[in-house]
């Protein structure tokens, strides 16, 4: 009996012990799931770390391509509010050029009014001739070409310049063209000038200038209109407008050709 007690407390310790065996043997397999699940585990943490990585990466690369999209429409929207600014101001500084040849334009034409009328006034101013004493003013000539040669009989530049006057004449038909000496000495008497005059054979109209058309005359050109030894002299047209004012002395030639341009 005992026998068989002590049999089966072995039976019962050997199956104890297999019982043991067995559930450690079973455990070992579970840990090792455990950390293969584990393993598994990390490396899916790892590679989805890796994925956000990549997509923040991603991410990264269209931020800074479209941030170097916005920084490039920028810059070609400075370039072409630059060039837009560059064409407005060029618009502008033609416009204002325009406006300025407008401006010059119409000072032009406004000092070329102002000639006509300061003209067309002293025009009007009464003058004597020396021959005659008869009174004339230049309006009487209207429809006609008159010659006038500013001059002194001191001046012996004007005394070469009026020879080659009476040569010109002698060309042209004097019912047509008016020649006038002016005397720009302003103290001298008639009768002084026509001596002068008849002296040297210069058989046209010579007055003696007064101080009021010789002041007209200045305003109308310049003050060279009274320096007798550059010998000035211009041309009434037939329509009362005046020709600029020459100086130096010229050839018969060039004043008849001076005289039939203003002539028309």
């Amino acid at each position: 009996m005992r026998k068989r007690t002590l049999l089966i407390a072995t039976i019962v310790l050997l199956l104890l012990l297999a019982a043991c065996g067995g559930s450690n043997n079973a455990s070992e397999p579970a840990a090792n799931e455990t950390m293969a699940e584990e393993a598994m585990a990390d490396k899916t943490a790892d590679e989805a770390m890796a994925d956000e990585a990549m997509a923040d990466e991603t991410m990264s690369d269209p931020a800074t391509a479209e941030h170097s999209e916005t920084m490039s429409d920028e810059t070609m929207s400075d370039e072409t509010m630059s060039d837009e600014t560059m064409s407005d101001e060029a618009m502008s500084d033609e416009s204002m050029a325009d406006e300025s040849m407008a401006d010059e334009g119409m000072a032009d034409e406004g000092s070329a009014m102002m000639d006509d009328s300061m003209a067309a006034a002293w025009q009007q101013l009464v003058l004597t001739n020396a021959r005659t004493g008869e009174t004339f003013t230049f309006a009487d000539f209207a429809g006609k070409t008159v010659f006038v040669e500013p001059m002194a009989t001191w001046c012996s530049n004007c005394r070469q310049q009026l020879g080659n006057v009476s040569t010109a004449k002698a060309q042209l038909n004097s019912d047509e063209v008016v020649f006038v000496a002016l005397s720009v000495e302003t103290n001298i008497s008639d009768a002084d000038l026509a001596q002068y005059a008849d002296a040297a054979g210069f058989d046209w109209l010579f007055a003696v200038a007064t101080p009021e058309l010789l002041q007209a005359l200045v305003g109308t050109f310049d003050r060279t209109i009274t320096n007798p030894p550059s010998t000035p002299h211009f041309i009434i047209r037939p329509d009362g407008s005046t020709t600029a004012l020459v100086t130096g002395i010229e050839s018969p030639e060039l004043l008849i050709e001076a005289i039939n341009a203003a002539r028309g």
